[in-house]
Parts: C-alpha cells; structure tokens; sequence
C-alpha cells in the first residue's frame, strides 16, 4: 500500500470515528460520587414510589429515554416545553398522547435539587431512571456511565422520525445504524416491550386490514386475534384504549416477549417482524430460552443507546428544572 492510500485510510477511519454519534465522551460510573453520593438511592425510592402507584410507569420512563437518545441523542430534549419562542419534541406525532412519565422525572430532579443543587443532569436522571425502572420490575441491572448534560434546543422533525411500529424492520434498521447502533440492537432493545401497554391504532391494522388485505394478520395468534378485536373494534373511538404489549406477563421485566414472539403473540408488527431476518430470528429463539443472555446483552445495549449523542465537558448545561432551559 502507497503513502496515498495509507494516507487516505487513515483519515476514512478518523471521519468514522469522531463522527460517530457513539463517539466515547467523557462519562463516567463514579462521576457523581463526590458531588451527589446519594443520587442512586434518591432516583430508585423515587421511581419505586412512582410504581407503587402506577407499575405502567415503569415502562413508560425506558421509552421516554429512547425517545430522547434517538433525537439529537441523550440530552434531555425530550422533557422541554415549547414556549411562545421555542418549539419542543413532546407534540411530535410520536410523542404527542403517548410519552409520559414527564412529572417523575420532575419529582426526582426537585429531590436532587434539594440534595445537590445544580449538580445531576436532567439527561442523567432520565438515564438512570430508565435503568431503576427496568431493575425495579425484576430486569437486569446495569451501571451507569455518568457526566452527560442537557441540551439547549430540540428537534420535533427528528423526533417526527423516530423508528415506528408501522415501518418494515429494514427502515427501523436503518435508524438504528444511522445512530451508531446495529441491527442486533434492534431485537435486543425491542425486548423493552417486555413490559408496558400499547395503544390500539399502533396495531389494529394487523387485526382487520393487514397490508390492505381487508383481512386480518395470517401471523398472529387465532385466539389473540379474538382477543384484540374485542378490545379495539374496527372503529375510530377505540384508537385509544390499550392492550399489553406482553399478556402474560404485563409488569414483569423479563423474556416472555421473545416466547410470544415465538408462538406467534407478538403484539406489534414490528415485533413479529423480528422473525422474518436470520440474524435477528436467531436472536430472538436464544433469547426466548435463555433470560440470562437477554439480560445480559439488553445490559450492553442500553449503555451503547445511552452514549448517542451524549454532551460533556462545558457542552449544554445543568438544568434545574427539566421543562425548561435555564
């Protein structure tokens, strides 16, 4: 090989590195120790208290920090509110009347107000309170790399771009990568439906008019299909009303999603999709028989997700209240 081409090489791989949204920024798993030593019981009492009331939340706060990484990346824009002069993601159309979970987020950033002013990050929190959730209705537990802070703008037409339940697993794939993920992270994150409820119009094609068949999905399940057609009729005014995302195990962080999947009880066509690509297939079967493995490689995956886009250093800033900038 010439100088050229090693020349040429050698700035291919710097682009890829440094352009990557998984660039490796400066966090770190101690990085509160001093500054906020009890933040990890602060963010878990708080989260446990929120499912006492509500276990639905649990699975509500992993998807509203999903949402937030794949816009912009982890940094919290997502929580803000638009104003006469900002515009926000939350009335994005994935967003608006489906992510939740916002008023948690804000109880644990007064408390850590109270204990540490100015210190923790609302991207940070968020972060973490994703992983209680997970712990807290029996999933993986997994440390958290810390020292992200918030943005300062967001982005609803990116966020109008979130991967959907709607699209072939070839365009989630491709959203995905785009993010400095890989496809097996598409079939291991989407064992986050492990838990948590889905509204009817993310699925009621499959029940009536799949692939404008006028007929239902010829994959799912006979008995789940007269199940979910009681529970969202062919009409618009049951576009709201929710089905669990995992019936057999609706609160409980564990690998059922990938048994349904299996026996053909995927509720999302996006999940049973899953089936229908050799690598994440495979995936999907070991995942199904091993709950050791899942949680290990959901484990990984989750601090991969939670690195997109991450600022550090004198990027953003700390805000003090989530909603808004300071």
């Amino acid at each position: 090989m010439d100088f050229t081409s090693n020349k040429l090489l050698f700035f291919s791989m710097f682009w890829l590195v440094f352009h990557s949204p998984l660039v490796r920024c400066q966090l770190y798993y101690n990085f509160y120790d001093k500054t906020c030593p009890n933040l990890t019981q602060i963010v878990r009492e708080n989260v446990w208290s929120a499912m006492t009331k509500e276990t639905r939340i649990a699975a509500s706060l992993l998807r509203l920090h999903f949402h937030d990484c794949f816009v912009i990346g982890c940094d919290a824009s997502v929580l803000l509110d638009d104003t006469d002069t900002f515009k926000g993601e939350k009335n994005a159309l994935p967003n608006k009347n489906s992510i939740r979970g916002f008023e948690v987020i804000d109880t644990i950033k007064a408390a850590l107000e109270k204990a540490c002013p100015s210190t923790v990050s609302c991207a940070d929190t968020l972060t973490l309170a994703a992983r209680e959730a997970v712990y807290l209705s029996k999933g993986p537990f997994w440390s958290v790399p810390l020292g992200r802070r918030d943005g300062t703008t967001a982005s609803e037409s990116e966020a109008n771009n979130l991967p959907s339940p709607f699209e072939p697993l070839e365009n989630i794939t491709a959203k995905f990568i785009s993010k400095g993920l890989e496809k097996k992270d598409v079939a291991i994150l989407s064992g986050g439906h492990t838990f948590g409820f889905a509204q009817c119009f993310t699925f009621k094609p499959r029940l009536f008019d799949f692939d404008g068949s006028g007929k239902s999905d010829p994959e799912l399940d006979a008995s789940m299909l007269q199940n979910l057609q009681k529970l969202c009729p062919n009409q618009a005014d049951s576009d709201t009303n929710l089905a669990p995302l995992d019936a057999v195990t609706t609160d409980t962080f564990d690998n059922m999603y990938y048994k349904n999947i299996v026996n053909k009880s995927g509720l999302l066509e996006s999940d049973q999709a899953l089936l229908g690509d050799n690598m994440t297939a495979s995936l999907v079967n070991n995942y199904s028989k091993w709950p050791t493995l899942f949680f290990r490689d959901f484990a990984v995956s989750m601090e991969k997700m939670g690195r997109i886009g991450a600022l550090t250093g004198q990027q953003g800033q700390i805000r003090t209240n989530c909603r808004a900038l300071n």
